[in-house]
């Protein structure tokens, strides 16, 4: 389980694990488990070392993302930890008992807040994970040959198999699909080359041009 990509920057990062598909098998542990997690984090002057989690960038966002989860919990959904504004920041929130219709699952929320759900079959799991208007970076924990089999079926500019949805490297292409970018990819070598390359055109020719004026 991973819970630090969840909370990390408070949730303000564009590869968030902003979702939590989870087999049926294991969703009441792993909810238990990330509602520990989630409770034993302190919110607070990130410059503190007993501090876990900063303040959301300003009031407005402290205020959507309060009232994502508040809708959530009014539509049926209900909160495992945390679901609480705490001065400039936000209590790191688990949600569980969701349906896929619900705002804390439909919508980007860019807050420490993680929703639960769980799936019975792979097939089940990639069409949740699918049925998104994002695409940029999915996290898949559990055994690598059914990983990469579900990772082929997965609608993501990013698949990490046994490693969370933060991660980005300077020589690996990064970009996402659907309304999680415009489709093109950023990073590798070409790409490198390119961005710090200031293009020349030179010609030569063995002797100098004999024009006529």
């Amino acid at each position: 389980m991973r819970s630090k990509a969840g909370f990390e920057h408070q949730g303000q990062i564009c590869m968030t694990t902003g979702r939590h598909i989870v087999h049926e098998s294991l969703v009441e542990e792993y909810a238990a488990a990330l509602a520990a997690k989630a409770e034993a984090l302190t919110v607070g002057d990130p410059a503190r070392q007993d501090v876990a989690l900063g303040p959301i960038i300003d009031r407005r966002q402290l205020e959507r993302v309060h009232g994502i989860v508040t809708a959530s919990v009014a539509a049926g959904a209900e909160v495992a930890a945390g679901g609480e504004i705490d001065g400039a920041g936000y209590r790191a929130t688990v949600l569980t008992g969701l349906t896929t219709d619900m705002p804390a699952w439909r919508e980007e929320i860019f807050g420490p807040v993680a929703p639960v759900i769980s799936f019975s079959t792979t097939e089940e799991a990639a069409r949740i994970v699918n049925d998104c208007e994002f695409g940029l970076s999915v996290g898949i924990l559990g055994d690598v040959g059914t990983a990469m089999k579900l990772a082929d079926r997965i609608e993501s500019g990013k698949v990490h198999i046994n490693e969370q949805t933060v991660g980005d490297a300077p020589n690996a292409p990064f970009g996402g699909v659907k309304s999680s970018g415009t489709g093109s990819r950023f990073g590798g070598a070409a790409a490198n080359v390119e961005a710090f390359t200031e293009t020349q055109w030179l010609t030569v020719r063995p002797d100098i041009a004999d024009y006529p004026f």
